[in-house]
């Protein structure tokens, strides 16, 4: 048990090492980064501010507390730009060049191998600003902040973590089927914008669909509320249920897809 943690440890190592080293050959692209996150988070700030120009709240949020749901949100925008755009992405590119064959002949499981293989250092940014307006909103709200709900705050925000990357790793498989699926996981992206803003701020109908069809409430809002100390625990519960069945629908779905690839040279 020790030494296959070990010898996957020390591959995603090398793994996140050499990509590291490859896409700081392009240096400009760190300053560039980072004057997009100032700008996106420039523009979120604004847009939001305008909500609670007249003195209003946002389906019953504070702008206090909506700054934690924004920042989420930045912070998962950047742990996508690091791992689950240009890992996830290229699934479809494999599928039709055919290197999804030498995948699936090396000695490492091959949806940790599509999903991790890439390190991108352009969303360390979005992560750091996401980190830092955390804190500074959470320092801020009215609420009273205790370790138990920064800790269940930080359950949560794995469990939107993994319910971001199965999300978009089963729409990536359906590429075996449907080779060109890019502009549905661009879609995927543009939809998750929603969780920018707190989910009560949408309309009933709206907020159905982003509860149980596309859990969006469960990425941003249930862990911004968790934080807050407003979050009840069937919520908790059932935030920790559904990254657990999404992990697991994502991983049984691609050894039930693999079935039907037939490889480059079939």
């Amino acid at each position: 048990m020790y030494r296959t943690i070990h010898y996957y440890l020390n591959t995603l190592y090398w793994f996140w090492y050499t990509g590291f080293s490859s896409e700081l050959e392009y240096r400009l692209n760190v300053y560039v980064e980072i004057f997009a996150v100032i700008g996106n988070l420039t523009g979120s700030l604004f847009v939001l501010s305008m909500f609670y120009s007249n003195g209003s709240t946002l389906g019953g949020w504070t702008f206090n507390n909506s700054l934690t749901v924004l920042s989420i949100y930045t912070f998962l925008e950047g742990l996508t730009t690091c791992f689950l755009h240009p890992n996830l992405s290229r699934i479809v590119r494999h599928v039709q060049h055919g290197t999804l064959d030498y995948i699936l002949l090396k000695p490492i499981q091959s949806q940790l191998w599509l999903s991790l293989r890439i390190f991108s250092p352009w969303g360390i940014p979005s992560i750091l600003v996401g980190i830092a307006l955390l804190i500074y909103s959470l320092s801020r709200s009215a609420s009273l902040i205790s370790y138990m709900s920064i800790f269940l705050g930080i359950i949560m925000l794995l469990s939107s973590i993994v319910i971001l990357y199965s999300l978009w790793f089963i729409l990536a498989t359906t590429s075996i089927w449907f080779v060109k699926v890019w502009n549905a996981t661009e879609v995927l992206r543009s939809l998750l914008v929603a969780g920018r803003y707190p989910i009560s701020a949408y309309p009933s109908m709206l907020r159905a669909v982003f509860t149980f069809l596309l859990p969006i409430a469960f990425l941003t809002s249930v862990p911004s509320e968790v934080f807050i100390g407003q979050s009840s625990s069937f919520y908790v519960f059932l935030s920790i249920l559904f990254g657990c069945i999404f992990l697991l629908i994502s991983i049984f779905f691609w050894r039930y897809a693999l079935r039907f690839y037939t490889s480059a040279s079939s």
